[in-house]
């Protein structure tokens, strides 16, 4: 076990970290969106390569970063590519929120990739339910760390009312990491998964005032 915890002001923005002794670390849940291919809640596909598939495979690389790094515990949502989470889209979210809640986790990150009819549209894109909140706070600094580290275009960081941003009792952001219908955006998807992970990974370190170990 580490010695860190968080410290948050009255207006819930991170201040930093302070030992507490043999206890948890931060706590980080990696929500890995959508089941595997045939299964309900499946994701976008693109040029043959399957959402499901993507943010899996990140969400694990990801969390095998937080692993190595003795100032976090780490949860996935998905620890297989075939683990599927409900029985419908709804059960689904249920589940994966339920997760996090139970752990319970100090922070949530659920990946996804984007698609659109249009495919010249691309880019990174986070949302969080609440402007200013301490979610907000910590999903800028992903998306910039996406954004200069990947070379994804900077869609901005956005409000929603995702289930899984609502529900949550911690601070939760949803990523669209890019597009996977854009073939720009697909091919870094395809090639560069392990960097969009260390991106996430350098964002969070970024937002705790934290150096890579």
């Amino acid at each position: 076990m580490n010695k860190y915890q968080l410290t948050i002001s009255k207006t819930g923005i991170y201040t930093g970290i302070k030992e507490r002794g043999d206890t948890l670390a931060i706590k980080i849940f990696i929500d890995q969106g959508h089941n595997p291919t045939g299964f309900p809640n499946a994701g976008a596909t693109g040029f043959g390569l399957f959402e499901q598939d993507v943010t899996f495979q990140i969400g694990i690389y990801l969390a095998d970063l937080l692993r190595t790094d003795p100032r976090f515990e780490v949860m996935v949502s998905r620890p297989t590519p075939q683990t599927v989470l409900g029985t419908t889209t709804q059960t689904s979210l249920n589940e994966r929120v339920r997760m996090a809640n139970a752990w319970p986790a100090d922070y949530f990150i659920s990946l996804h990739t984007n698609a659109n009819v249009n495919p010249a549209i691309r880019g990174t894109e986070v949302y969080v339910f609440r402007q200013f909140s301490e979610a907000y706070w910590f999903g800028e600094r992903i998306l910039l760390s996406i954004v200069r580290n990947v070379g994804t275009v900077n869609n901005g960081l956005r409000t929603a009312n995702f289930y899984v941003l609502r529900r949550t009792t911690m601070p939760a952001v949803l990523v669209e990491l890019a597009y996977i219908t854009n073939p720009d955006d697909n091919q870094l998807l395809r090639n560069n998964q392990y960097q969009f992970a260390y991106a996430i990974y350098l964002g969070i370190l970024d937002y705790f005032g934290l150096r890579p170990v």
